[in-house]
């Protein structure tokens, strides 16, 4: 048996993490005494030959000192990460006259790994991890074992700790967003309806005591004879509401709908991983120009994160997000409490819209005088299984239902978009549903 086996032999035996002879010495020992008392006693030299080399080599690997309890430590694998591509190292501290290292390091975008077989003087082994969906997942378990000389002795198999990040969903850079039905306060990147101190002119009107006299319109002035000052607009920001249906995941496979996720994760293109992605996405775009968004599960409010503003908003929002997809499932009936809209809120729905309780709650939140964007997440193309000659006609009412709840979004001022859509005909769709609101 070669040292490498040994190794995988004991590696698998489970003896724990505590030094303790392999089977490869008790066999060692009592084949060599076995030979040379055979040997002697039968007056055979050929068979003290063999025994012999084999003995003394068992006891040389006995009286060697081999000691020390080995540590393996993780370093600089963080709790969060992005999609793609980590360094991460693990560092070794194999005690003292340890040969051999067996330790499971993981494979970019192989898991956990196999077991590599490296020298015991190893003190740092680099790696690369790879994860290219969002969520949660283990990365790394370094399961190890340190063997003495020729495997004789080994410390191990030790089975260690999990360790793995949340991979924050990606965000994808959008032109400026939406703007609010109304401003909710007097700094931020929007027009308000009251005036300051923009450069966007409101209006020109006769001086007044207290106003400023660097805001008097000398030309105006003159032409008229009477002091006339410029009025700005002032800017606002504005207040983002993104609330998200997690109660279903349905991919483009209308036959695995009823097949219900057995893990924590989204399935690749279904409309949980369309929702989570946009909601990073937008909540991006609208904190990068100073607007405050706030998040609410309409399955579970609360898992709802309250509104906030600059970069940890961002950050809060992105593991909040993983937090409600790990959570997703089927409720009742979404839940938009009115205490979590602030009055005059651009409310984002972002939902299937597959039954008329998303639907209501939209339209509820635009009749109470805010300007709701409807954002559609089902995938573009559905496909049936084949298995049943009425798949297809089942797949039509699906999309023909569909088509009738966003209608009637429409008709009651609420904006709809499929996500994905053009940018330009987004603005113009909330456009058109403020001018029906106001």
């Amino acid at each position: 048996m070669s040292r490498a086996e040994r190794l995988r032999e004991a590696l698998t035996g489970g003896r724990g993490a505590r030094w303790h002879p392999t089977d490869a010495l008790v066999r060692g020992l009592v084949l060599g005494v076995g030979l040379v008392v055979a040997g002697a006693v039968l007056h055979r030299v050929e068979l003290v030959l063999i025994g012999a080399p084999l003995l003394i080599s068992t006891l040389v690997a006995l009286v060697t000192p081999v000691g020390g309890t080995p540590v393996v430590g993780v370093r600089g694998l963080p709790l969060t990460g992005e999609v793609g591509a980590a360094k991460s190292s693990v560092e070794v501290d194999a005690g003292f006259g340890a040969e051999v290292l067996a330790i499971r390091l993981p494979v970019a975008g192989e898991g956990i790994g196999p077991v590599h077989l490296l020298p015991a003087s190893a003190r740092e082994i680099g790696f690369v991890l790879r994860r290219d969906a969002w969520g949660e997942g283990v990365d790394l378990r370094p399961d190890h074992l340190v063997a003495g000389p020729d495997a004789l002795l080994v410390h191990g198999p030790v089975t260690a700790p999990e360790r793995g990040r949340v991979i924050l969903p990606p965000v994808e850079r959008l032109p400026a967003g939406l703007l609010p039905a109304r401003a909710a306060g007097l700094v931020g990147a929007h027009r308000a309806r009251r005036p300051g101190d923009s450069v966007e002119l409101r209006d020109i009107r006769a001086f007044q005591p207290g106003d400023r006299l660097r805001r008097i319109d000398w030309r105006v002035s003159v032409r008229t004879g009477a002091l006339h000052v410029r009025e700005h607009h002032a800017e606002a920001d504005a207040d983002v509401v993104l609330a998200l249906d997690t109660r279903v995941d349905l991919g483009e496979d209308v036959g695995d709908w009823a097949v219900a996720l057995r893990d924590t994760t989204a399935r690749r293109g279904g409309t949980l991983d369309r929702t989570v992605r946009a909601a990073a996405s937008l909540a991006a775009g609208y904190l990068r120009q100073g607007d405050r968004v706030s998040l609410v599960d309409l399955a579970r409010p609360r898992l709802s994160l309250r509104a906030g503003v600059g970069r940890r908003q961002l950050l809060r929002l992105r593991n909040q997000l993983v937090v409600c997809a790990r959570w997703a499932g089927w409720a009742q009936r979404p839940v938009l409490r009115p205490e979590q809209v602030p009055h005059g809120a651009l409310v984002v729905v972002l939902s299937p819209f597959l039954d008329a309780d998303v639907v209501e709650l939209a339209v509820h939140a635009a009749r109470r005088g805010n300007l709701v964007l409807a954002v559609d997440v089902l995938p573009e193309r559905l496909r049936a299984d084949g298995e049943s000659v009425w798949e297809e006609s089942a797949m039509k009412v699906i999309r023909l239902e569909h088509d009738v709840r966003l209608e009637a979004m429409r008709q009651h001022g609420v904006a709809v978009v499929s996500w994905g859509a053009p940018i330009g005909g987004v603005l113009r769709q909330a456009r058109a549903a403020r001018r029906v609101t106001r």
